[in-house]
């Protein structure tokens, strides 16, 4: 009876071993899904970050595109600056050398304009000394004052011989007076010996005999007047001494002025007198020194880059 029911209870402890086996299988199973389920997700995280990645990498290409272009364009700006620059050395170089050139020109123009003053400086003293020859000779052959104590010669401020004109002539006449005869026959005599003289005669271009009248209220322009007394004289000096208008006779001109050349602007008979004169102008030539002008005016029109207007050779 025993045995049986060690039997029996062998029976009965059997079928517990394979529920057993079976869970453990089903759990082998179910964590084996969840692995795959785990490396399913984690492949699927994946290949979103590595697209991700792939789109980064390539907006990072795209920028990298974008930044070697920009490059290229500075690189490009920083050649085209590196030549104007190498361009602006240059020309500054050449700008320094020109000034220099420049400042040797400027250098000799002022060189050639100092001597060109000294020479105008001498030009005027010659000038004056030539002027008081004339004075002084007119004043031998004349003598300094007329009867009534007035002076028959001065030298006014523009350096011309006045005459007075009281001595010469009548009011509103052309007919010389015999006092004017006697003077202007001197004054022929004085101008023969003037130019007789070498020294003097070679800085003589032109010896003009000038007719000044007086603006009196109501008066017309006297500029007839003023002409026909200038070619009284010339003729006068002309015909009393022939040897004046034979040798000399080019060097003698006429002129009449009117009015417009006052020496004492107001309106008194004192001012009147004094405009009413015959002036004798010196004008001087040196050709040397108008040829030393001429062509340091044509030096300076060069330097500027100007054309040169001709000049007159008469002073």
């Amino acid at each position: 009876m025993k045995m049986r029911r060690r039997n029996f209870k062998a029976t009965e402890e059997a079928p517990n071993f394979w529920p057993s086996f079976t869970d453990m299988i089903s759990t082998i199973a179910l964590i084996l899904f969840f692995l795959m389920l785990l490396s399913y997700v984690q492949n699927i995280i994946t290949g979103t970050n590595l697209k991700t990645k792939e789109e980064q990498l390539q907006l990072a290409n795209a920028d990298i595109q974008e930044t070697k272009k920009e490059l290229m364009i500075l690189e490009d700006q920083l050649d085209e600056l590196n030549a104007e620059i190498d361009e602006g050395q240059r020309i500054l170089q050449l700008s320094l050398i020109q000034m220099s050139e420049q400042q040797k020109i400027i250098g000799n123009s002022n060189r050639e304009l100092a001597e060109l003053r000294t020479k105008l400086d001498q030009l005027a003293a010659l000038r004056f000394e030539v002027l008081e020859a004339v004075k002084q000779s007119i004043e031998e052959e004349l003598g300094g004052f007329t009867t009534n104590g007035e002076s028959v010669v001065t030298i006014g401020e523009n350096g011309n011989i006045i005459l007075n004109s009281s001595v010469l002539f009548a009011p509103s006449s052309t007919e010389i007076t015999q006092d004017g005869k006697a003077l202007i026959g001197k004054l022929a005599d004085a101008f023969e010996n003037i130019l007789d003289d070498d020294s003097i005669r070679q800085f003589i271009d032109v010896i003009e005999i000038q007719g000044h009248t007086d603006k009196r209220p109501g008066m017309d322009p006297n500029r007839k007047l003023s002409t026909d007394r200038a070619s009284a004289v010339t003729d006068y000096m002309a015909s009393v001494n022939p040897n004046l208008e034979t040798k000399y006779g080019e060097y003698i001109a006429a002129s009449g002025y009117s009015e417009y050349r006052p020496i004492d602007s107001s309106e008194t008979e004192e001012a009147w007198a004094k405009n009413r004169r015959i002036e004798i102008a010196i004008g001087l030539k040196d050709p040397n020194l108008q040829n030393l002008i001429n062509e340091y005016l044509n030096g300076t029109d060069q330097l500027l880059g100007i054309a040169s207007a001709p000049s007159d050779d008469s002073n």
